[in-house]
């Protein structure tokens, strides 16, 4: 058996019976509180998701019928796509999503609205849309097929995933304005970037990790005072300043976004004039420092 068999192997393995339900039941999940948003929320007040969520409500709105058959019908082609393009677990995890997407928005078609103003919709629809979205991306699975296209798309324009999704989501709330108001579209705009910033916080959680560079002449007091207080181990990088030409330690530092105003209160309080760059970080594997309570 060659390593690239070996490998895919492998890799089959990892999804366990216990992985494929578990992922099953949270994508189910997420299905139902989108499904909620959407049918509770957003479609009583005339106000759209984005992606092919947003274009199947405008259809079924001009057409008045059920969302959930064009959920299906339009979502269809992005799973073939992903099929081919992407991988089969991806494929079936993105189609079992919309399916049970499809079925919870047929079920809480009649359902009573929790709120029948514009602002409040935007503010509690944006929230339930991105925790039912961020849920579901989280364990796997996909609820929108505009995400499978700009992934594609992506592999062959010079555009990123986020400008494309941007560009397709500019026309649909453009056609919105036509469909529903301008004021409408504006309201579902809002809604969009509610649940944006909703699915981040999901997705990442509140323990998404940054890291930071501190350039300082009391680089020694600093990482004390991070190691003791903020609990975190630091790392000192060799640095040299292009004008001084002076030798400077440079201490790299990973912490929550949770740690951050500690972080600056300390720099802030040991040396006012530190140079500081702080960056998002994907993802931080490994390291043996043992973290403590922030005092």
């Amino acid at each position: 058996m060659n390593t690239s068999e070996e490998k895919k192997k492998i890799n089959h393995k990892r999804l366990t019976i216990r992985n494929i339900v578990k992922r099953g039941i949270f994508i189910t999940i997420g299905a139902i509180i989108m499904a909620y948003g959407l049918e509770g929320v957003l479609i009583p007040n005339n106000i759209i998701d984005g992606g092919v969520t947003g274009l199947s409500m405008i259809l079924s709105h001009v057409t008045a019928i059920n969302l959930s058959l064009f959920l299906v019908i339009l979502n269809l082609p992005f799973f073939f796509l992903g099929y081919k393009q992407i991988g089969k677990t991806f494929a079936i995890s993105m189609l079992y999503g919309i399916v049970a997407l499809s079925v919870a928005t047929s079920f809480m078609h009649h359902i009573q609205p929790i709120v029948e103003n514009e602002l409040l919709a935007v503010v509690f629809g944006g929230l339930i849309l991105g925790v039912g979205v961020g849920l579901t991306i989280r364990n796997g699975g996909v609820l929108d097929g505009t995400e499978t296209l700009a992934i594609l798309v992506e592999k062959r324009l010079p555009f990123s995933v986020g400008e494309i999704i941007m560009f397709v989501n500019v026309i649909i709330f453009s056609i919105a304005a036509f469909v529903f108001s301008l004021e409408n579209a504006l309201f579902s705009m809002l809604t969009y970037y509610v649940a944006f910033r909703t699915i981040d916080i999901v997705v990442k959680g509140l323990d998404d990790m940054k890291s930071v560079y501190i350039i300082s002449d009391n680089t020694t007091e600093i990482a004390d005072a991070i190691t003791e207080r903020l609990g975190r181990g630091v790392t000192y990088l060799h640095g040299e300043g292009s004008y001084s030409g002076e030798d400077k330690r440079v201490i790299l530092c990973v912490f929550t976004r949770l740690e951050e105003t500690k972080l600056k209160d300390i720099i802030r309080e040991l040396d006012p004039q530190a140079f500081t760059i702080a960056t998002d970080v994907s993802s931080v594997h490994g390291g043996r420092f043992k973290k403590k309570d922030i005092h």
